[in-house]
C-alpha cells in the first residue's frame, strides 16, 4: 500500500509539474498574437507553420480588444474592455466594469504589467520609439488619452479629445496620433512630440479607427455611414471618401501591392481597392468568415491575415492571387491581431 501511495504521489507531482510547464511558452519563432474577445485570452500562431501553438491567459480579465506590439518586439499591450464590442462601438462602457491594459511578454506569454483604468480602453498603442504607451479613455461627454512611460508605466500626460473615443493610432512616421471619436463623428489629430491638438476633422458617421498606411495617409472606417475617409498626414486634410455599401470592420494598406483592404463585417469577407485614375476602385473580394474584422500583412507582402469574430477563425490569404490558404480556429470572437516577425 505504501508503495502504491508513493507511486500515486509521484504521478500526481508529475502531472502538476507538467501542467505548470505547459503554461510557460517558449515563443522563439515569428508569431501572430490574436485576441479572443469571448475566450478571454490571446492565441499564439507560429508563422513558420501557420499553426496555433498555445494561448496566453489574461488573469481573469474579460472581453480583451485589440493588441499592439512594442517596437522592440519584447511586449504586447492588450486592452481589457469588459464589454462586448463585436456588434458595434458606440455607447460602450459601464460604471461597474473592470478596465485595464495588460502588458504581456512576447517570448514567455507572462504578464509583465497591468494598468488599472477608470474608463474603457479600446486599445493601447506604443509610440514608435517604444518609450510611451497611449491609452484611450472612452466617455460619452469627454474622452481622454492617457500617456504612460513604458519604463515604470507612470502617467505623464492626459489629452482631452471627443465623445465616445474608440481607437488611438500613430501615423507610420510616428509624428502624429489619431483619436477616433465615434460619438462625435470626428478624428482628433495630435502632435506626438508635445501632445498638442493640431486639428479635429469631421468624417463619416461613427468612425472607429484611423488606420495608418505607408502612402502617407490614414484611413478612417466609419461604421454607420459605411464609408472610409482618407486623411493626408502632411496636410491634415481629407483627400477622399470611399463609399462601401457595407459596415467596415478595419482598413489596411498593402504597400507591396498598393492595395487598400477593408473588412466587410456584414458579409464575412474582405474587399480590396486600387487607385484607378486617381480614385479608389474596387478590384475584388475574398470570402473569409463571419464578421470579418482586423487585417494584417506580413513583412514581405506575401500573406494577409484576417480575424473573423463570428466564425472564431483566422484566415490566411495568399496576396499574389487573393486566394485563401486556410482558416485556423483560434477561439471565441477573435478581434485584434499583432504580428511579431
Amino acid at each position: 500500500m505504501k508503495l502504491l501511495h508513493f507511486l500515486g504521489t509521484l504521478l500526481l507531482l508529475s502531472a502538476v509539474f507538467s501542467c505548470k510547464k505547459s503554461e510557460q511558452l517558449n515563443i522563439d519563432y515569428p508569431a501572430a498574437f490574436v485576441v479572443n474577445g469571448a475566450s478571454n485570452n490571446v492565441a499564439v500562431i507560429d508563422l513558420n507553420t501557420d499553426l496555433k501553438t498555445g494561448t496566453l491567459g489574461l488573469d481573469g480579465a474579460t472581453f480583451p480588444h485589440h493588441v499592439y506590439l512594442r517596437p522592440d518586439k519584447s511586449q504586447i499591450a492588450v486592452a481589457i474592455t469588459s464589454t462586448d464590442l463585436s456588434a458595434g462601438h458606440g455607447g460602450h462602457g459601464s460604471k461597474t466594469a473592470t478596465y485595464k491594459v495588460i502588458i504581456l511578454d512576447t517570448k514567455t506569454g507572462e504578464i509583465h504589467h497591468s494598468i488599472a483604468l477608470d474608463k474603457l480602453p479600446h486599445n493601447a498603442a506604443y509610440s514608435p520609439d517604444g518609450k510611451e504607451l497611449w491609452v484611450g479613455q472612452a466617455d460619452a461627454t469627454q474622452s481622454k488619452i492617457l500617456v504612460f512611460n513604458t519604463t515604470d508605466f507612470s502617467q505623464k500626460a492626459s489629452i482631452n479629445v471627443g465623445k465616445g473615443l474608440s481607437e488611438t493610432t500613430f501615423s507610420v512616421d510616428g509624428t502624429k496620433v489619431y483619436a477616433a471619436n465615434t460619438d462625435d463623428n470626428t478624428i482628433t489629430i495630435i502632435k506626438a512630440a508635445d501632445k498638442s491638438i493640431l486639428a479635429t476633422l469631421p468624417v463619416g458617421i461613427a468612425p472607429v479607427g484611423a488606420w495608418p498606411a505607408e502612402n502617407g495617409k490614414m484611413y478612417a472606417d466609419n461604421e454607420t455611414s459605411k464609408t472610409v475617409s482618407e486623411i493626408d498626414v502632411a496636410t491634415n486634410a481629407i483627400t477622399a471618401t470611399i463609399d462601401l455599401g457595407f459596415k467596415p470592420g478595419y482598413v489596411a494598406y498593402s504597400d507591396h501591392h498598393a492595395e487598400l483592404w477593408v473588412s466587410d463585417a456584414d458579409n464575412g469577407k474582405v474587399v480590396y481597392f486600387k487607385l484607378v485614375a486617381g480614385k479608389w476602385a474596387k478590384q475584388g473580394e475574398i470570402k473569409t468568415g463571419a464578421d470579418a474584422h482586423a487585417i494584417a500583412f506580413n513583412a514581405d507582402g506575401t500573406k494577409a491575415f484576417v480575424t473573423n469574430q463570428g466564425a472564431g477563425t483566422l484566415s490566411i490569404i495568399k496576396m499574389s492571387d487573393h486566394t485563401k490558404i486556410k482558416d485556423i480556429t483560434v477561439g471565441d470572437m477573435p478581434n485584434g491581431i499583432a504580428l511579431n516577425l
